[in-house]
């Protein structure tokens, strides 16, 4: 092998070896380590590391410190003579050594896989050659070891099986095998990204990783010293370069390899507990997670000022419960998702948890732990031990956070997939398969799964790849007759192997674990087709195997294997697992062995007659049966336990039945033991004795020399000196006891024996027998001696007191019992003279004291048991909740009176959540967004025609509410006389006008609905077609080209419908009968009651009758328990000590028969009580009312006993009547009883043979029911996809009809621009017309007015603010229109020079001219408007073809939508066709058969109803009828057709005489042809009426405005008048003022001249006075005036003349004058 040190000439580092001293060199390895010591500071890069609460510190000792070294360290390789070279060097040269420059390792450097592989070794004098064994085949799968299914191609898987390494080639099924180098098995192995290596991680002492080169598979690196016993996980980082490793118990190391190098360049302990998984960070190498027991761990690589360190930070779980972590990830921002025991994912972020994450409705996202998270394709896929796979978003997960303080967020799975029932995913990988998404998953029951997670409509099937033991192999059997074998494992299976071919051939599931199993010799069946298996539970099966080929094929069955086991025969003989099982040589007599120290024999012959067993001193490890060569047949029966029996053949007894047998036990079977004890012992005393023997002769020899020397010197005192020193030996010396004989507790078991020759066996056992070591004392607290004789003393103490106390208890029992005799005594005498209970009390204050003392105790214990007593209450709870709560109505069984009949009521639970709503489809067409317009459109219409109406409504009742309360005036007569006469001639003209367009519109359908000669009915056609199509056409479902209508059509909605309808009609009928069987229990009560009532009234007239007329009293039917459920739940203080006293007796009894016997036991027993009880309060009414009732007749006897008279003839007749009545009455009870019993028996029976054929209704119910959940399923899955094809087609539906609708309003548009066009047209036409007509005939200006007329003037363009946006759209159109409107205007000029049209010409009309200007001035804007509407029915044409190219586009596409979209309904009804359906059959219902027999083969028949074929049946004759109808009919209509052409042809001729005859009357009449319709509609002139009518309310409008008028100027004159007088009232009260102040002036005057100059300060005052009065008079005299000119002025207007005003000086004259 070449080294790696053959191409490095410096020295190198090495790390101190863990195996130095430890692990012994193999002959065939050549490499080893040399342990140089390094410096100290490498030691603290190491060990700097952040211990988290829980850990301990993993530096504790030097050697600890040593193993731990190595940051910056490498190994060297050298091989054994330079190792000892190194080690005799002196210290100098080792320093010289690490000095040297490390050099790496040539990449070209490979190992030699034959020095590292382990080997088989024999003995050097053996001649066994070394491939004496070789490895064919492996069909084992360590499917519970983590990451054992790794991938290296497409076509190339490894894992581990054993000490091999297996590649498996997936699609020839080949395997390859790598053995194990260090020979104790392979702990974890890995896989190298680029996938060109893969590491082998080992078990055993000090262990290796060893990286393997792929495809070449040769050992290209070893990396050493990782770990003490084994790996737990490897894992490389993203780009391939370093490899980090966890070590398993005891020792858990953390280390990152540089692995090319075999450097460890980090290394530390993980946890203290077991770790299951380390990796990198994808996007950050430097950050590593481990996770395990009970914790997750966080890592980091940092550069600190001493180096490289390796930091971990422990995750902390809060709030929420520590958990083990299986499966993580981390997430790209550095958040790390991960799994969790209960199923729900954490997401950490900071060492904490963020959030936990769950389903809807706080469901678990998986039912059990999750084992692996992996990120693929931006979705993160979940796999869980409940056999799902889940896909989750990875957005929704990476920014989920709190919103609750419960912690958790609820999210669903965007896809899910259940891979089947009983299936532990433990890991999945990815295949890198083009195009496809396939997944290898690992099942930890022992199978590998391909998985397609691409979730479209063509997924495939979870694929079962391949199937495996889930454990170890209990049993192995080979077939004697083919290459066969057969295995059981404690998975509960047993499989068939053909070793032949390398494959599994069968298997057969069971509940309990094989753990014995043995091929039936083919002296007992010939065909070699059974084998027999003892199972862990004690029960012993035969199985035959079979070709079910050779079987009858029945319906549905499509997968026939080559193989198939099947149950032949069971018993049960022990009851602990079954460890041996071995047929007699002769094959009469099988014999099981069991762990429960017993054997068993059965007769094979008589189909395994039991013949009894023998018991063992110990559980039976083997069985084996002499062989032919020994005289006699005797079992060998091996023990663990070091015992071996040799037991004869049992004595069968042919003549005792099975019945017969009190016990199977044979007690007199002279059997021979053998055991194994300890020889070491003995040997070791055997030795002790022998050397004391010659010690002891040595000191004879030596005293008799001694005594002879004595006696010779010194004679007979010699003698007694010796005698006397001899007895002082005697007495100093005490012989010391032999050492005694050691047996130990637990002897070597035994593994196996077989005889050599008669007499003889070979037996092997395991491990070899030593003296007991010393328990080491490892608690610090334990005792010290001191301490440890103190603590014996006081446990003594104790013990005197508890002895001490016991005889006080004994006392005190004692004198209980004498005081209890007493209490007897006492009770025993007359009431007088017992003594009261208060008269035994010594002192009542002890009575109290106790009593209060007890009351404080049961306080305390409700204390102490207060939180037990919540916590079984809570647990109640929550069992109610689940199991109780739900139940609408639980079981009762009603058993019948007489007969064995019972019926039972169905367990109905809760309607299922599919009869609650009802779930709307999508695939069904939304309204188009025509009819949406159409129906706004409407609305709109309709809306505003209502608001119209309304408002009309409402002004015409105001109209007409003011004219009910004012009368009507002669002109408003004259107006409405002419608006009513005009209004009936427009209203007849319009009559007439409307009857002519119905005339119109009516010849215009007329002659649309006119058939051509070639026309035919579209309902013929398409029922023509329908029939060309579907002619003949028999397709079913089943057929791939079968069209599914839409109406038929089916989604995952509709059968959630059909689902909770056939939920609800169960739910229904059983309820139904849920209350039939009740009330028929309460029926059952009453007559329990009636029958107690009627039985107590019978032993009541019993009493007054003799004994020898007493009829047998009728049993009283009893109320069972399970009639009345609902009283399980009622107890009493008794019922629970009862039960609470069989719980402690279920939990001593040990035995296994004892406890299923005693299982049933407190069930049963609490049953009977509450039952007992119930009955007792169920029949306390009806017992009351037959005491009353008896209360009567029993009262005469106590009375009649007094009577000691002779009863006289009168009362001996009336004592016959009653009796003679009492043997009536008790007859008649007895009958009555019976009536009962037969009515409701019958009642019973009848209620229960309805209940049968409900049963039988519901079992095709629940049939549907499993077939509709089944058809819901796959529904589901196709509704996505569904829902977006049907989506397209919705859209492109709508698009279509929108477009449709644009189409249909564009044509619209055009045909009114067309008529608008046309109109325009006319005009113009009328406009000639009209010209014509003003002209004359013979006008010399007709041709300069014609021109002028013609003439194409350039008129300025109107443009309006919004046609800006118009014009630079059409630009293009309006440049050409120019360009021909200049071209003509060039013509026009050329002709414009020869006259003006600005002038009239000399002797032409004026007005004519003027009127030819008017007329061209309408023609120029007629002809605007002809080129205006040209331009939009262009535009609406080409926006017509656009409209047209698209709508084709869309119908393609939507064409193409549908087609997808059917081709996906036929792909899912094809999918539903696969579903089975059972349909239960009766023979006489086949009537399918082939030569009077049904056939084996039914595959090719239909199900069908009687209805349906009758109907079908009844459809070919009424076809036949409607076929010789459709015939008469046809010829009919061909006689009926031939009659209308005649009638046709002579109404032609009609219409064309009734034409000329018309023709000749306008003639006549009118002497020209007339247009009637123009004639007809000739009406009055509407505007000159209308004119009319405006004149004369103008007029009457004036006039009643002048009248109003004329009344305001006679009021204003009225009111000048009033105004004037009361003006001129007011000036003589003036007048009279002034003469009165005159008057007073004067007194004044004459008053100051009397006073003199004493008043002169009060003349101030009144000349201030004087001159208001002044200012005041000139005001008035101003207003006078004022009033004076307005009368004159209205004087002047022409009205009343008033007179004068005068003053009152003039009126008081004026008589005077007269």
């Amino acid at each position: 092998m070449k080294e790696p040190d053959d191409q490095d000439t410096d020295g190198e580092k090495s790390v101190t070896s863990k195996s130095d001293g430890k692990k012994s060199l193999r002959s065939s390895k050549s490499e080893s380590r040399s342990p140089v010591q390094e410096d100290d500071t490498f030691l603290e890069d190491a060990t700097d590391e952040t211990f988290t609460e829980g850990e301990e510190s993993y530096l504790e000792e030097d050697s600890d410190e040593e193993r731990l070294e190595g940051s910056l360290s490498s190994f060297q390789y050298d091989d054994l003579q330079s190792t000892r070279v190194s080690q005799q060097t002196p210290a100098p040269a080792v320093e010289e050594a690490e000095e040297e420059v490390k050099k790496k390792i040539s990449e070209s450097f490979f190992y030699d896989y034959m020095e590292l592989a382990s080997m088989p070794f024999v003995t050097l004098d053996s001649d066994i050659p070394l491939d004496l064994l070789t490895l064919v085949h492996s069909f084992g799968y360590d499917c519970r070891k983590r990451a054992n299914l790794q991938l290296l191609d497409n076509s190339i898987a490894i894992y581990i099986a054993g000490n091999q390494l297996i590649f498996l080639n997936l699609k020839t099924k080949e395997q390859i095998y790598l053995r194990s180098s260090s020979g104790e098995g392979i702990g974890v192995i890995g896989v190298h990204p680029h996938k060109t290596y893969f590491t082998v991680a080992e078990k055993g002492s000090f262990p290796d990783i060893i990286i393997y080169e792929y495809p070449s598979l040769r050992p290209y690196r070893i990396l050493r010293d990782g770990t003490e016993k084994g790996y737990a996980y490897v894992n490389f980082n993203y780009s391939g370069t370093l490899l980090a490793s966890v070590g398993s118990n005891p020792d858990y190391t953390l280390t990152i390899w540089n692995w090319k190098e075999e450097q460890p360049i980090l290394r530390t302990k993980a946890f203290s507990q077991e770790v299951f998984k380390v990796t990198f960070n994808p996007d950050n190498e430097e950050q590593l997670t481990t996770s395990g027991s009970g914790h997750i761990k966080f890592w980091e690589m940092a550069f600190t000022f001493t180096g490289l360190k390796l930091q971990g930070s422990l995750g902390r779980f809060g709030k929420t419960t520590t958990t083990d972590i299986e499966g993580y990830m981390e997430l790209p921002d550095g958040k790390v998702l991960s799994g969790s025991e209960w199923g729900n994912m954490l997401l950490w972020e900071g060492g904490l948890i963020k959030v936990e994450l769950c389903r809807g409705t706080s469901k678990s996202c998986h039912n059990g732990p999750i084992n692996q998270i992996m990120l693929d394709e931006g979705e993160v896929i979940t796999v869980g031990s409940d056999g799902c796979v889940r896909i989750w978003d990875f957005e929704t997960i990476d920014t989920a956070d709190i919103i609750d303080e419960t912690g958790l967020l609820e999210i669903e799975p965007i896809n899910e997939l259940q891979v089947d029932k009983n299936v532990n995913l433990f890991s999945m990988i990815k295949m890198s398969e083009t195009g496809n998404n396939f997944w290898l998953a690992q099942d930890a029951n022992g199978a590998i799964w391909k998985l397609d997670l691409s979730f479209s409509n063509i997924t495939q099937d979870p694929e079962c790849l391949f199937s495996f033991h889930s454990g170890a192999v209990e049993a192995v059997a080979v077939s004697p007759l083919t290459y066969l074998m057969a295995t059981t494992a404690l998975d509960c299976s047993v499989r068939i192997y053909d070793f032949a071919s390398k494959t599994l051939l069968t298997q057969m599931k069971f509940k309990q674990g094989g753990t014995a199993l043995v091929w039936v010799p083919r002296m007992v069946n010939f065909t070699g087709a059974e084998i027999i298996v003892g199972f862990e539970d004690g029960v012993v099966r035969i199985l035959e195997l079979y070709d079910p080929k050779g079987l009858t094929d029945f319906v549905g069955r499509k997968k026939i294997s080559d193989a198939d086991i099947r149950l032949k025969q069971v018993f049960k003989p022990h009851t602990a697992r079954v460890t041996a099982l071995a047929y007699e040589r002769d094959g009469e007599i099988l014999a099981t062995g069991s762990k429960d120290q017993t054997v068993f024999f059965f007769e094979v012959e008589r189909d395994y007659k039991p013949i009894g067993y023998i018991n063992t001193p110990g559980p039976v490890c083997q069985l084996m049966w002499s062989p032919m060569s020994h005289l006699e047949s005797t079992l060998l029966i091996i023990c663990e336990n070091g015992y071996i029996l040799e037991a004869p053949v049992p004595t069968i007894n042919l003549e005792e039945d099975d019945h017969d047998v009190v016990s199977y036990e044979i007690k007199d079977m002279c059997l021979k033991c053998f055991h194994f004890s300890s020889v070491k012992s003995k040997i070791l005393r055997s030795i002790e004795i022998e050397k004391r023997e010659r010690q002891r002769k040595l000191k004879e020899k030596i005293r008799e020399e001694r005594r002879n020397k004595l006696a010779a010197e010194m004679g007979e005192d010699g003698e007694k000196e010796f005698q006397e020193e001899e007895e002082e030996e005697e007495e100093e010396e005490e012989e010391e006891p032999l050492p005694e004989i050691f047996i130990p507790s637990t002897p070597s078991p035994i593994l196996c024996g077989f005889y050599s020759e008669p007499g003889k066996f070979w037996v092997s056992l395991f491990g070899i027998e030593t003296e007991p070591i010393p328990e080491d004392i490892e608690d610090p607290k334990a005792y010290s001696i001191e301490n440890a004789r103190r603590k014996r003393e006081h446990d003594k103490l104790m013990k005197e007191v508890e002895e001490i106390k016991a005889r006080k208890r004994e006392q005190i029992k004692a004198l209980r019992t004498e005081f209890c005799k007493l209490l007897e005594m006492n009770e025993e005498l007359p009431t007088h003279m017992q003594f009261k209970r208060t008269d035994f009390d010594v002192d009542s204050k002890i009575r109290a004291e106790m009593h209060r003392k007890t009351a404080f105790k049961i306080q305390q214990v409700e204390k102490e048991l207060a939180w037990e007593k919540e916590k079984h209450e809570l647990g109640l709870k929550k069992l109610k909740n689940r199991f109780r709560d739900p139940l609408e109505s639980d079981t009762i069984v009603v058993h019948a009176i007489l007969s064995d009949h019972k019926i039972t009521s169905y367990r109905l639970v809760q309607p299922s959540k599919y009869s609650k709503f009802k779930r709307t489809s999508q695939s069904e067409r939304k309204p188009s967004k025509l009819d949406r317009f159409e129906k706004e459109g409407t609305g709109r219409k309709d809306s505003q025609r209502d608001a119209g109406g309304s408002i009309a409504i409402q002004e015409e009742s105001i109209i007409e509410k003011g004219k009910k309360f004012r009368p009507k005036t002669l002109s408003e007569i004259m107006v409405e006389n002419q608006i009513e006469k005009t209004r009936k001639l427009i209203l007849k003209a319009e009559r007439a006008q409307l009857k002519i367009q119905q005339r119109k519109k009516e010849w215009e359908e007329l002659y649309k609905s006119k058939p051509g000669d070639d026309y035919e009915d579209p309902k013929d056609l398409q029922a023509i077609k329908e029939a060309q199509v579907y002619m003949g056409d028999f397709n079913l479902k089943t057929a791939p080209d079968y069209k599914i209508h839409e109406h038929m059509r089916i989604n995952a909605a509709k059968k959630e419908e059909e689902l909770g309808h056939l939920d609800s009609l169960v739910h229904g009928n059983k309820r139904y009968m849920n209350k039939c069987i009740l009330s028929l229990r309460d029926l059952k009560v009453a007559v329990v009651e009636e029958i107690q009532c009627l039985v107590q009234e019978l032993k009541n007239i019993q009493l007054t009758l003799h004994v020898s007329k007493h009829i047998p009293i009728p049993q009283i039917p009893q109320i069972h328990p399970e009639e009345v459920p609902e009283k399980r739940f009622q107890y009493d203080e008794e019922a629970l000590l009862n039960f609470k006293q069989q719980h402690m007796k279920s939990d001593d009894e040990k035995s296994p028969g004892v406890e299923q016997t005693g299982s049933g036991g407190p069930g049963g027993g609490f049953l009977k009580l509450s039952s007992g009880k119930d009955g007792d309060l169920t029949t306390r009414d009806s017992m009351s009312r037959s005491s009353k009732a008896s209360t009567l007749s029993l009262d005469i006897p106590k009375y009649m006993e007094f009577e000691k008279a002779e009863p006289t003839d009168v009362e001996l007749e009336i004592m016959k009547r009653d009796e003679i009545k009492h043997v009536y009455m008790q007859q008649y009870l007895v009958n009555r009883v019976k009536e009962l019993i037969v009515t409701f028996d019958a009642e019973l029976r009848l209620l229960r043979h309805q209940k049968l054929k409900l049963d039988t209704q519901m079992k095709l119910s629940d049939l549907h029911h499993v077939t509709l959940f089944q058809e819901i399923l796959l529904l589901k899955n196709f509704e996505k996809q569904e829902n977006i094809l049907q989506e397209r087609v919705n859209s492109l539906d709508k698009e279509e009809q929108y477009m449709q609708w644009k189409i249909n309003e564009t044509l619209k548009e055009m045909e009114e621009k067309k008529n608008e066009i046309t109109k325009l047209q006319e005009q113009e036409k009328a406009l000639y017309a009209g010209f014509q007509t003003a002209i004359g005939e013979n006008n010399k200006f007709a041709n300069f007015l014609m021109k002028v007329l013609k003439k194409k003037i350039k008129r300025v363009k109107k443009k309006e603010v919004e046609g800006d946006a118009d014009e630079d759209e059409e630009s293009e159109e309006s440049s050409e229109e120019e360009s021909s409107l200049e071209s003509d205007e060039d013509e026009s000029e050329s002709e414009d020079e020869v006259f003006d049209d600005s002038i009239c010409p000399t002797n032409c009309d004026v007005a004519l001219f003027e009127l030819t200007l008017q007329l061209r001035e309408k023609r120029l804007d007629i002809e605007e408007a002809l080129v205006e509407e040209k331009k939009v029915v262009d535009n609406l044409k080409k926006e017509y073809d656009t409209l047209s190219k698209k709508v084709k586009i869309v119908a393609t596409n939507l064409n193409a939508a549908e087609e997808a979209l059917e081709a996906y309904q036929r792909e899912k009804q094809q999918r539903l066709n696969e579903l089975l359906v059972v349909i239960p059959l009766k023979l006489h219902q086949i009537e399918y058969v082939v030569f009077g027999e049904i056939p084996s083969d039914l595959s090719g028949t239909l199900v069908f109803s009687n209805h349906a074929l009758r109907r079908l049946q009844e459809r070919i004759r009424e076809l036949q009828e409607e076929n010789s109808e459709q015939q008469k009919l046809n010829k009919e209509w061909r006689e009926r057709r031939k009659q209308l052409i005649r009638e046709k042809r002579e109404m032609t001729k009609t219409i064309h005489k009734m034409e000329e005859t018309v023709r000749q009357l306008m003639i006549s009449k009118f002497g020209r042809v007339v247009n009637l319709e123009a004639l007809q509609t000739l009406s009055v002139n509407t505007t000159l009426e209308e004119l009319k009518i405006r004149k004369l309310r103008k007029e009457l409008a004036n006039a009643k405005e002048m009248k109003m008028w004329e009344e305001k100027i006679a009021q204003m004159r009225w009111e000048l008048m009033m105004k004037t007088k009361e003006h001129t009232r007011k000036l003589y009260q003036m007048n009279d003022l002034c003469i009165e102040k005159k008057k007073l002036d004067s007194r004044l005057n004459t008053l100051q001249n009397q006073q003199g100059n004493a008043f002169q300060s009060l003349r101030e005052a009144d000349v201030v006075a004087r001159e208001e009065v002044t200012e005041l008079i000139q005001l008035q005299a101003e207003r006078i005036s004022a009033l004076k000119e307005e009368i004159a002025l209205l004087r002047r207007k022409g009205g009343l003349i008033l007179p004068p005003i005068r003053s009152p000086q003039e009126k008081e004259m004026q008589p005077a004058d007269l």
